[in-house]
């Protein structure tokens, strides 16, 4: 990159999913790519312009998909799997295209599985999508 060069920042709508190295059916949102780590404060005597902070545990928030109903049925399956206490944790990727379709950005998850899984809104007087959501619980995200 040269000095001067303009940079902007990527569109959030070009994505995709990968689990165990498969990309899965479209989803159409993708939320908790988040990593947060706790804070203790220390209040040192005789300073009193600030208090200390100290990192402690950092936590990941579960990831959500969300996508369209369709026939595939992995996600539903996996998550019933864990209902019946037969499950297999899962690696995952979340991936940031560019507006070439050009991979950007990469989020790795590790040891995931579903936690919660919501059907659709149903409503008779309604033409919109009928879509599916799944939350995983995993043991981190790492930029890949």
């Amino acid at each position: 990159m040269s000095t001067g060069e303009k940079q902007y920042p990527y569109t959030g709508f070009r994505f995709r999913v990968e689990i165990d190295g498969i990309t899965v059916a479209q989803f159409s949102e993708v939320s908790g790519i988040q990593v947060e780590t706790e804070t203790e404060s220390y209040e040192e005597g005789g300073v009193n312009d600030f208090v200390h902070q100290f990192p402690k545990r950092t936590k990941y928030q579960h990831i959500t998909l969300k996508r369209g109903i369709t026939d595939v049925e992995e996600m539903w399956k996996w998550h019933q799997d864990v209902v019946n206490g037969k499950f297999k944790r899962k690696n995952g990727s979340i991936i940031l295209l560019d507006s070439n379709g050009e991979e950007k950005w990469r989020w790795n998850f590790f040891q995931a599985f579903p936690v919660k899984w919501t059907g659709p809104d149903l409503k008779a007087d309604s033409t919109t999508i009928a879509f599916e959501t799944i939350e995983l619980a995993h043991h981190g995200i790492k930029k890949g």
